[in-house]
């Protein structure tokens, strides 16, 4: 569906010679030890968090917490901001600017119950701005850039 969007979609990221050439999404094959159960650490108090975008703006994203969760024998703690009824979460990770886009993806997780929510990095997918700089997309925070690589999810664009 996404490949579709983006192909003949009016919002698709993807400018006009793009679009002619286009013949779909590349994505690592799907990863089951990729999936977590992830704890919300909540702020004692609501604030919203200066994010630099690709374009140089900055954007005030509500800071819902940080995710945390063990990866590979190590405790991994992300940013996470609120957006309803789920969390938004811009990463960079060892495969940036590799494999998948230098500036980083995102991921979003949904809301379990409690303070718990699913992070499944095999959803992970690019920033519009990967595919058209005439997009304006906010950059992961540095506390959100891992030093392993997570190999789920969309691969870069080129």
């Amino acid at each position: 569906m996404k490949d579709e969007f983006f192909a003949r979609g009016g919002d698709s990221p993807l400018d006009e010679g793009q679009r002619r050439t286009f013949t779909g999404l590349r994505y690592f094959e799907p990863d089951p030890s990729l999936r977590f159960e992830a704890t919300l650490a909540r702020p004692t108090t609501s604030e919203y968090e200066d994010i630099q975008t690709s374009n140089g703006q900055i954007q005030h994203l509500p800071r819902a917490g940080t995710l945390r969760f063990d990866l590979e024998g190590r405790t991994i703690a992300l940013a996470a901001y609120d957006q309803g009824h789920e969390l938004f979460i811009p990463f960079r990770d060892a495969t940036s600017g590799e494999q998948t886009y230098g500036s980083g993806r995102y991921v979003e997780a949904p809301h379990l119950g409690g303070d718990v929510y699913e992070i499944d990095f095999n959803t992970a997918y690019n920033p519009y701005c990967a595919y058209n700089e005439n997009w304006s997309c906010p950059l992961p925070p540095r506390e959100n850039w891992l030093d392993i690589p997570i190999r789920a999810g969309e691969m870069s664009f080129h």
